[in-house]
């Protein structure tokens, strides 16, 4: 007998893999529109290139790099406003991976903060470490690696859900460090009646349990989520300041799941010892 917990998780399977065409029907025929103009200028490289570094459009071709691309369920509706962010600093995003999850350097029972230098501002994370062991010292390796270095937060929603949504070093929703990680921290004592409050920074995954990978997602408004995703770090007053600031721009379909308008670029990602 199919239990009511699978069932839920059979209908979010099913409504993720409807949401999922739908964008991708979207983004094709957006494809064919740019194409299309591109050809006319005679500008085609020039205009693949502008549209791949907007986050416009998305290689969502590939239906096994679809299904595995790290999500948080999706939302609608949004409204263009004035990019409120730098220019990027100068630098390449590094596309090394990794074939296994790195050995455990961090200690368990100290304190850990988590910088990330955006073009929008900073952002300071308080880590959970000793809750969350696997996810804290894998984002320290990663951030030593300089992984995080000068990608985007290629993802923003803003009607049902609230977040942002980074980590990814191709800036399409399918990238990651090569390795997974488990999930930990799903009882966390904030997640309360199955909502992930403002300021809660969580891993995204596939869907899958132990699939994160290095996605994850900053939440500048409650909410409502399962608890499927590993909390590992509280955002700062300061930090959420500029996350609102990102938020208030808005993404760049319309239909409240998209691309920041902001130009949200982590220059630089720290993780330290507090």
């Amino acid at each position: 007998m199919v239990t009511q917990e699978q069932r839920r998780r059979q209908l979010a399977r099913e409504k993720f893999l409807r949401q999922q065409q739908r964008r991708t029907s979207a983004r094709r025929k957006a494809r064919m529109r740019n194409a299309a103009i591109a050809s006319v200028l005679g500008v085609i490289l020039i205009g693949s290139v502008a549209l791949y570094t907007t986050g416009v459009v998305l290689d969502d071709d590939d239906t096994k790099s679809n299904a595995n691309a790290e999500v948080t369920p999706s939302a609608s509706a949004s409204s263009k406003a004035p990019d409120p962010c730098d220019k990027p600093a100068e630098g390449k995003v590094k596309t090394q991976t990794w074939k296994k999850e790195p050995a455990m350097t961090i200690d368990k029972s100290a304190k850990y903060t988590m910088k990330l230098a955006t073009t929008c501002g900073d952002i300071d994370v308080a880590l959970k470490t000793s809750a969350a062991p696997h996810t804290v010292n894998s984002f320290s390796f990663l951030a030593g690696k300089g992984f995080f270095d000068h990608t985007p937060c290629h993802r923003l929603t803003t009607n049902g859900i609230f977040v942002l949504q980074c980590g990814d070093p191709t800036g399409q929703g399918n990238g990651g460090p090569g390795y997974t990680i488990p999930d930990e921290n799903l009882k966390d004592k904030s997640l309360k009646k199955n909502t992930y409050p403002a300021g809660t920074v969580a891993m995204a995954n596939t869907g899958q349990p132990g699939s994160g990978g290095s996605q994850f997602f900053l939440v500048y408004q409650d909410s409502p989520l399962p608890p499927s995703y590993t909390p590992f770090g509280t955002i700062s007053d300061e930090g959420m300041t500029v996350l609102k600031k990102i938020a208030g721009a808005g993404e760049s379909t319309g239909a409240g799941d998209g691309a920041p308008n902001a130009t949200v670029v982590i220059d630089k990602a720290t993780v330290a010892k507090s």
